[in-house]
């Protein structure tokens, strides 16, 4: 079955006719995201991912969204071992919500609370946290995802906007990195955009000003940091390689 939105197997509206003798067992398992090597980002979350990961940007020339880097090859995450515990420090809210995910209407405006039915907690045996109780009515837990989801959309809105920005000054630029690891190993990772750090700091005063006012100038420069964290990322999954294959990817 392919996947619709990555990690989302069969996205469905959350209702109380469909869903009301379902629970929801979560817990610290994050093997859904194992075969992902990068998830979007908002803005909200630089300055806490940028501790850990490595912030860039992907898409293509209609749309750019910021994206965490998990994993130096394609179909896999480094931060997710064996037994689907997370290993990475912090953990992206696009990860974070899963299995809900808001469906947007043809109007562009409505939004619809969904989730993923193939999520392996999602169970008829009262397992973890029911979604609606007796009388249909959402419970507290379903509320609270909720609120969850709409936040996380709100924020996703303010994103594009960083990223229009970043766009209409024309600070992005295609970029790849290649390290030389431990042992002659090589790794290198394309398919992104960074910022120019010369065209920001070029760009006019008053824009300069006005960027620092909304608070996007301080997350172009920690996105520029945590650049930083790909090196030290690439050699954590070089030693974490039993075999030593060469760890080669064409996508972020």
């Amino acid at each position: 079955m392919a996947k619709q939105l990555m990690i989302y197997e069969r996205a469905v509206p959350v209702s109380s006719e469909r869903h009301r003798d379902w629970s929801l067992q979560t817990g610290r398992a994050y093997g859904f995201a194992k075969e992902v090597n990068s998830v979007p980002l908002l803005a909200a979350e630089f300055i806490a991912a940028a501790t850990d990961h490595a912030i860039v940007f992907a898409g293509d020339a209609e749309a750019i969204f910021p994206t965490v880097i998990l994993g130096m090859r394609a179909n896999e995450n480094a931060n997710v071992d064996a037994a689907g515990n997370w290993t990475g420090g912090y953990i992206p809210a696009f990860l974070r919500r899963y299995p809900f995910v808001f469906s947007r209407g043809a109007d562009g405006k409505t939004f619809t609370l969904c989730i993923d039915e193939e999520y392996e907690g999602f169970n008829k045996d009262g397992k973890g946290e029911r979604l609606f109780d007796a009388e249909g009515a959402r419970t507290r837990y379903l509320e609270t995802m909720l609120t969850f989801t709409r936040e996380y959309q709100g924020l996703f809105e303010r994103t594009q906007l960083f990223c229009k920005r970043l766009k209409e000054h024309d600070l992005l630029k295609p970029a790849q990195a290649q390290f030389s690891l431990p042992g002659g190993q090589s790794a290198q990772l394309g398919g992104f955009f960074t910022i120019d750090r010369d065209k920001l700091k070029a760009l006019p005063a008053e824009t300069l000003a006005e960027m620092a006012k909304t608070d996007e100038l301080e997350l172009c420069y920690v996105h520029l940091q945590s650049l930083n964290n790909l090196t030290p990322m690439a050699r954590k999954a070089a030693a974490a390689e039993a075999e030593g294959a060469p760890l080669v990817t064409e996508d972020a």
